[in-house]
């Protein structure tokens, strides 16, 4: 007796006795799929699971050639202040927040002149800087060698460098008091 599935595939098949017979119960199928399975359980136990690798920041103070880049950076935002708006130049201070504001409100840089916003946040930094306890360092992460804002007793620091770009990238408004106030707050967290 025989029961056929789509195609005329025998799915069961029984013997005078009615014993079943499957197919895929021969001597050599059953040795193979053992075979295949002892190889698969080896090559599972003996591979290592991939695992990204973990990143220690390593922070440096700013090497000579840091604080050119830095001022460079300073440079391009003064000149573009004083180009559109008779600016004499950044303080360094909170007082720069309204200069700072006015080039991004005013889009003096677009989305796609990263570096120029990056400038942005050289400037913004050193406004977080002079209000909180932060200072400029070097860290070295997975995504290479960049400047940062290290604060001067935890062990936190603030990418003031990609602070603006990647919000007006992402085209987020970008409010200047407003990031100053959330990085006071979230620094109080941590003290």
């Amino acid at each position: 007796m025989e029961f056929s599935g789509k195609a005329g595939q025998e799915l069961v098949r029984f013997d005078e006795s009615g014993l079943e017979h499957v197919p895929w119960h021969n001597p050599k199928t059953m040795r193979a799929a053992f075979l295949l399975a002892v190889l698969l359980s080896f090559t599972t136990s003996c591979s290592k699971p991939q695992v990204a690798p973990s990143w220690t920041p390593n922070f440096n103070e700013l090497s000579d050639s840091d604080r050119v880049r830095l001022d460079q950076q300073r440079a391009i935002v003064g000149a573009t202040a004083k180009q559109k708006y008779g600016t004499s130049g950044l303080t360094k201070t909170v007082a720069d927040l309204p200069v700072l504001q006015r080039l991004i409100d005013d889009h003096a840089f677009n989305k796609t002149q990263t570096y120029e916003l990056q400038c942005l946040g050289v400037a913004f930094g050193d406004v977080l800087s002079s209000e909180l306890p932060l200072s400029w360092a070097m860290v070295t992460d997975e995504y290479g060698t960049d400047p940062t804002l290290r604060h001067k007793v935890r062990p936190v620091n603030i990418n003031a460098l990609t602070m603006i770009s990647k919000r007006v990238e992402r085209g987020e408004v970008v409010n200047l008091v407003q990031l100053l106030k959330i990085t006071r707050d979230q620094l109080r967290q941590w003290q």
